[in-house]
């Protein structure tokens, strides 16, 4: 799929998603620190007992947004852990609803306290926003929920655990792809992606920090927000590019949609293949046609899995790991034919989204 077929396919899930996530309430309502610490019990009281033999345990996984194939992978890892659960004799039933749009804090908030006022056995959560999300989670932990976080961390000691990317790690590791690309030298810019998002924030401070060490790159542009999706992220490139453009050499872009949005915008400005540029979660379609020189590429089912297997240990009482590490690499035209990067950028999603 080209980048442009990508952002008009993006477009036409947005209108999609929009309805689906009102349809997906109306059904709730009827019935998206590199240490792992070492494993400790689940915090008393944080669920009401033990669950009965026989029960089927409801997992709430609540993604930032619905629109991007980053999703599509951790909702595939949630299903896989489902799968695999039931072959073990504990039966999980996955629900999965999240916001039409990734910067919509209150309709997060909202799928949240629904899935709270019904009981669910455990909700496994992407927060949006690090402090707007915490005051719902500790609700939820007070009310014998269990809250494991994935994919961006919150500012709340409630969850039982973390599950997700060094961060700073993927940040630092595009910082220091970008270097070697451009030899060391040359005009670099960032887009950012938006406030309140710890995992981008993270990714950002980490590219930032691994530039900084190199004498010869100089940062022209790092203040400007992409939003949250493609097309908002294709209007901020397009002003950033139309400024700084003729002295860009190379451009650092920290998630999906602002990489796909920039790298719209590098079409439209006759750049591809004259900038460098590094981003994350995207397909190999842009290492290929040379319009991406690498992507920090995560791994959303292996994090979609355990959050929903750290859920259930936490519901019957095991111990959890308070910070679990999903893993980041490097994806570059040079090694991206390999078997361990070909199976990140191609999960096997239609395995379980059926």
């Amino acid at each position: 799929m080209s980048i442009v077929q990508a952002h008009a396919r993006a477009s036409r899930s947005r209108a999609l998603a929009g309805a689906a996530v009102l349809v997906g309430l109306a059904a709730v309502l009827a019935g998206c620190s590199s240490n792992t610490s070492s494993p400790t019990p689940a915090a008393s009281g944080t669920s009401a007992s033990a669950p009965a033999a026989g029960t089927t345990l409801q997992i709430a996984v609540i993604p930032k947004g619905s629109t991007h194939s980053y999703w599509e992978s951790i909702h595939a890892g949630a299903v896989k852990a489902q799968e695999e659960l039931a072959t073990k004799g504990t039966n999980v039933k996955i629900l999965w609803n999240g916001p039409a749009r990734e910067d919509d804090r209150t309709a997060q908030i909202q799928i949240v306290q629904t899935f709270v006022s019904q009981g669910v056995s455990a909700i496994v959560l992407a927060p949006l926003d690090e402090q707007a999300l915490a005051h719902p989670v500790n609700d939820a932990v007070a009310q014998k929920i269990p809250v494991v976080v994935i994919d961006s961390p919150l500012n709340s000691t409630a969850p039982v655990s973390t599950v997700a990317t060094d961060n700073e790690k993927g940040g630092e590791l595009g910082g220091a792809e970008l270097i070697k690309d451009l030899g060391g030298k040359g005009n670099v810019l960032m887009v950012r992606y938006q406030q309140g998002s710890a995992s981008t924030e993270a990714r950002e401070a980490g590219f930032l920090a691994a530039v900084a060490k190199a004498p010869g790159i100089k940062i022209v542009s790092d203040d400007q927000f992409a939003g949250a999706t493609v097309d908002t992220a294709f209007k901020t490139s397009q002003n950033v590019l139309s400024r700084f453009g003729s002295q860009v050499n190379g451009i650092f872009c920290p998630n999906e949609s602002s990489t796909l949005g920039m790298l719209l915008a590098v079409k439209d400005a006759n750049l591809t293949g004259k900038v460098k540029v590094i981003g994350f979660d995207t397909s190999d379609q842009a290492l290929q046609t040379g319009a991406v020189q690498g992507l920090v590429a995560q791994d959303p089912v292996k994090m979609g899995y355990l959050g929903v297997m750290t859920a259930v240990d936490a519901i019957q009482g095991k111990p959890v790991q308070k910070s679990i590490d999903t893993g980041v690499n490097m994806i570059t035209p040079a090694n991206m034919n390999t078997p361990a990067m070909q199976a990140l950028m191609h999960p096997p999603l239609s395995q379980y989204l059926k």
